[in-house]
């Protein structure tokens, strides 16, 4: 399955800790890397960095990653994902030393039935806006979803 994906980190005095994630590694479980977020103006912003993911499989792992590294300020890491069929950007932020999702007022994740095997990729589900759609899904039972990390 193709889903593309964007993830920007949000960090701060993380330079040290981001630099390995902006080359490739293939022992890494996820693959790809991120690029520093430049402002125009010099020494303004500089702590952020973005990646793309182009297909579901090669981003598996990526959340449990980034929650390992050894974060100079934990409290400032945000990670935000905006999968294509999301109405807006996910945020992750460390909770007592894991990445979890923080809900958004007035949005909600939808999940799909999970997958009849492990050969599909597992699904993070869709981000909707609750108040600007019409005709919200009704959501599956956490029993019947993939409880596979999608991340």
């Amino acid at each position: 399955m193709s889903r593309n994906a964007e993830v920007v980190v949000l960090a701060l005095d993380a330079d040290e800790v981001m630099e390995p994630l902006t080359r490739d590694d293939e022992k890494r479980t996820w693959r790809g890397r991120f690029e520093p977020i430049q402002s125009q103006w010099v020494g303004s912003f500089g702590i952020g960095w973005a990646t793309e993911f182009e297909r579901m499989r090669s981003r598996s792992g990526l959340l449990k990653h980034l929650e390992s590294l050894s974060w100079p300020r934990p409290e400032s890491v945000q990670v935000l994902i905006h999968d294509e069929e999301d109405d807006c950007f996910g945020l992750w932020m460390i909770h007592d030393g894991r990445l979890v999702e923080v809900p958004l007022p007035r949005t909600q994740r939808f999940h799909a039935p999970g997958p009849p095997n492990e050969d599909y990729p597992p699904s993070p589900g869709v981000l909707w806006r609750t108040d600007a759609r019409l005709n919200l899904p009704e959501q599956t039972p956490r029993d019947c979803r993939d409880l596979r990390p999608a991340w």
